[in-house]
């Protein structure tokens, strides 16, 4: 059977199902001056229903059939209702008490009821996370640096995560974990507001643009097991899901941020709801000189998003994201310049320039009580530009007058998401049957060659100025890809369900174009200069299988386990582009495995939260570094980058969330204290490979110890946290080179050391005033968690010293 007839089948099989209806119950809800209410979220947990009441306070929910439903009422202002419905009762009115000067610590305690109430279920919409590990992380709950997108504070409480953090202002995620290498976050499959933000999903699956934190309302993380939904990467899922618009007419959000090291910000959103249309727009100013020098940025980020509801089943949504930043890079250290002084810089011709545009139609239908149906069209417009002096010899002198590397990306590509989920019966008990399909192509260009001999920002070829620079490339990468994909839920007992699920992938890479392959004599003579013409195409197809398991005990405790096929593409831009101190095998190919997780999580009496798993990643055809000469027969030591062989990695990982408040101060509603704990132990080995002094050497980027432990206490409109990181050491290589603390040339080779690191902040709110201020790394330690073999610069990128911040936010 051919995948576009397997594809019509499975949809008139999901549309052949009998349709068991479920009930609805509609109801009003008013103030105590019997006024309507609007914009009132509703949710019934007995039947994992929500929605949201109208302009004359009513609304129409989902309800179970024979049981008494539970129904939670929120409004913000409002006295939070919980109350029981029966499956008789006709629209019943409830009434909401409003409250005046609510305090931030009862909002959040609010916020926090609804967002246990509202995390990941089992079917969200056209999704599926049953079985899953999955996270989500409430934005409204941190007391943070949100300005600079603070990765270390704001996945504090996402276990294993490995995070670079080189990139002044938050321009830039990157994170990775379980042996990922975080660079860019491009070992996850990473979206906003559903649709892929990466610069191509399979060709460079590198995100140069991170929503700001500021404008969001939570990010949802699902590991490996969401590639039979959102692609095939190891890593699993990153979602970014920007704010609702208010449910005013309009409403204006202001944050102004200040900083050391110059820092300024301006976040400014405005959002609101007039009938059947609403809208959330912001526009988002930074700059900034970095803590060292040569690392000044100034970055413009612009997001508008419209919805227009046609009525209570379909919707229609519109975003465009406009980001544009220029930063000067400081390059990167040898150990012997670190431990002499982190802040110092030797490159002052290095500049990067990011211009993204992201565009996003997405179509919402409630087919039937219990059939959705979403599509959604999406694409990028995007270009990254880098230009500066990358010698392979960190310690060496940048000198004016001399060539620098240019290097060109230019990313368009476009894609459509379709996806079905119908609930269904089953042996007496409640399923959900997902199917989806994804179309997605780029063309994509890549062209590196003589950067000018200048100091500033000139992204221009300098070809008649130095007509014999050896890397020179110019290439068109066209891909495309077809998917299609489903899950189904099998509850095969009210606690017990099994949801397998499979992914087809059928890809198509291209790299046409050609490079310049130069060599010279000790004079410098050129003695060989050929150019060669390329049109490399490789296609593949391949089923991804899955499943997971969920058993839910009593008292809200849940035991899940999954184990997922993952594959990543190899990435010809990454062959074509020469790099000073890294190497890439001209045959390097994909990387295919598995990932697995088991655990348990949940609630323990409002007080305890927690969720502990093991899991293990096992790789065939591992990609990964280490050290060797350069193959083309100079005397440079470089990074070798290939497939390695068999690897796995595998660990431990608890996350531990207490409220010490409700458990010694429960008659105390307005003071607010939690402590949290959040542990990996992981560990790693190369169990096989044919590259020499790799076999029985760890993983890279696996440290033993991943912790991050913190408090919050809130007392009425005050808000406080405290957090503390480590982070043992890690490899960054397969052949496990230990640190020279003494080396003065390369700083590429050997370990990241390991570290830790405290950030604290706290906020007071007055009115519709909100004033934020913290200090991060107030321990002032001097500490790196990247070696980097291209930009910013190879060698050792120190991690940011002491910082001050305050932010003054204003709503109206």
């Amino acid at each position: 059977m051919t995948p576009s007839k397997a594809f019509s089948f499975l949809f008139f099989l999901l549309f052949s199902i009998t349709l068991f209806g479920q009930s609805r119950m509609s109801g009003t809800i008013q103030n105590s001056n019997n006024t309507p209410v609007n914009g009132v979220e509703v949710y019934n947990t007995t039947s994992a229903a929500k929605t949201v009441t109208d302009a004359n306070g009513m609304f129409s929910i989902e309800i179970k059939d024979q049981v008494a439903n539970q129904i939670i009422l929120y409004k913000e202002g409002y006295e939070l209702v919980e109350t029981t419905v029966s499956p008789d009762q006709t629209n019943p009115i409830f009434t909401l008490e409003k409250i005046n000067n609510l305090s931030e610590v009862v909002i959040q305690n609010q916020r926090a009821k609804l967002f246990n109430l509202n995390r990941l279920r089992d079917v969200e919409e056209t999704a599926i996370y049953a079985g899953k590990k999955t996270e989500v992380i409430a934005i409204s709950k941190l007391t943070a640096n949100k300005a600079i997108n603070n990765t270390r504070q704001i996945f504090g409480q996402v276990v294993g995560l490995t995070i670079n953090e080189g990139s002044e202002g938050g321009l830039q995620l990157s994170i990775g974990g379980r042996g990922l290498n975080p660079n860019r976050t491009s070992n996850f499959n990473t979206r906003q507001n559903g649709y892929d933000i990466s610069a191509d999903v399979l060709g460079y699956p590198e995100s140069y643009y991170s929503t700001p934190t500021e404008a969001l309302e939570e990010i949802q993380i699902v590991r490996g097991a969401a590639s039979l939904q959102y692609g095939t990467q190891f890593g699993g899922l990153v979602n970014f899901k920007i704010k609702s618009p208010s449910k005013k007419e309009m409403e204006i959000t202001t944050r102004n941020t200040f900083g050391s090291h110059n820092l300024f910000t301006n976040f400014t959103s405005l959002s609101g709801t007039k009938g059947k249309f609403s809208y959330y727009t912001f526009f988002n100013f930074k700059q900034g000189n970095g803590f060292r020098p040569n690392s000044e940025f100034n970055s413009k980020n612009f997001f508008v998003n419209t919805n227009y509801q046609f009525n209570e089943k379909t919707s229609v949504h519109f975003d465009y994201t406009h980001f544009n930043y220029l930063a000067k890079q400081a390059g990167g250290l040898t150990d012997f310049m670190f431990n002499e002084n982190p802040n110092q810089s030797n490159r002052d011709r290095n500049w990067f320039a990011v211009n993204w545009n992201l565009f996003a139609l997405r179509l919402k239908h409630k087919v039937s009580e219990k059939a959705d149906f979403s599509l959604q069209l999406f694409g990028l417009d995007a270009s990254r530009k880098a230009v500066g002096y990358r010698s392979n010899r960190v310690s060496s002198t940048d000198l004016e007058g001399t060539v620098r590397d240019l290097i060109i990306g230019d990313f368009v590509n476009w894609g459509a998401e379709v996806r079905f989920l119908q609930r269904h019966d089953f042996l007496g008990t409640d399923n959900a049957f997902l199917i989806g399909a994804k179309y997605y192509q780029s063309k994509n260009g890549g062209l590196q060659g003589a950067g000018s001999s200048g100091k500033g920002p000139d992204f221009s070829l300098a070809t008649s100025e130095f007509p014999n620079y050896p890397s020179q490339s110019n290439y068109e990468y066209p891909n495309l890809n077809l998917s299609l994909f489903g899950e189904n839920i099998f509850r095969v007992s009210p606690k017990f369900s099994i949801t397998p699920g499979f992914r087809y992938e059928k890809i198509r890479t291209e790299a046409k174009g050609s490079y310049r392959r130069i060599n010279f004599d000790l004079a410098d003579n050129v003695i060989f200069d050929e150019t060669i013409e390329e049109d490399n195409i490789k296609e593949r197809d391949f089923l991804l299988l899955g499943i997971g398991l969920s058993y839910k005990l009593k008292n809200r405790l849940e035991l899940y386990g999954n184990v997922s096929q993952n594959y990543r593409s190899v990435t010809f831009n990454d062959i074509r582009t020469a790099m000073a101190s890294q190497v890439i095998a001209e045959n390097i190919g994909d990387e295919k495995g598995y990932t697995s997780d088991i655990g348990i999580r949940g609630q323990i009496s409002d007080k305890v939260s927690f969720d502990a798993s093991v899991f293990g990643l096992y790789y065939n055809d591992k990609i990964g570094e280490f050290e060797a000469q350069n193959p083309n027969g100079s005397a440079a030591v470089i990074r070798f980058r290939d497939n390695l062989g068999t690897a796995a990695t595998y660990g431990f990982e608890a996350l531990i969330d207490w409220s010490l408040s409700k458990t010694f101060f429960a008659d105390n509603d307005q003071f607010v204290w939690n402590v949290f704990t959040n542990s990996a132990i992981t560990d790693s080995k190369y169990l096989k490979s044919d590259a020499p002094n790799v076999e029985g050497n760890k993983v890279e980027f696996v440290p033993l110890l991943n912790l991050k432990t913190g408090t919050s206490i809130g007392y009425k409109n005050f808000m406080t946290s405290l957090q503390l990181t480590y982070v043992s050491s890690q490899f960054t290589e397969a052949r496990n080179s230990i640190t020279d603390r003494n080396d003065n040339t390369y700083g590429i080779f050997g370990e990241i050391p390991s570290y830790y690191v405290a950030d604290f902040s706290a906020s007071y709110k007055w009115r519709k005033f909100k004033l934020e201020a913290g200090i991060t790394n107030f321990t002032n330690n001097n500490y790196f968690t990247r070696r980097a073999t291209g930009y910013p610069g190879p060698g050792i990128i120190p991690s940011e010293t002491r910082t001050f911040y305050s932010t003054l936010e204003y709503t109206f």
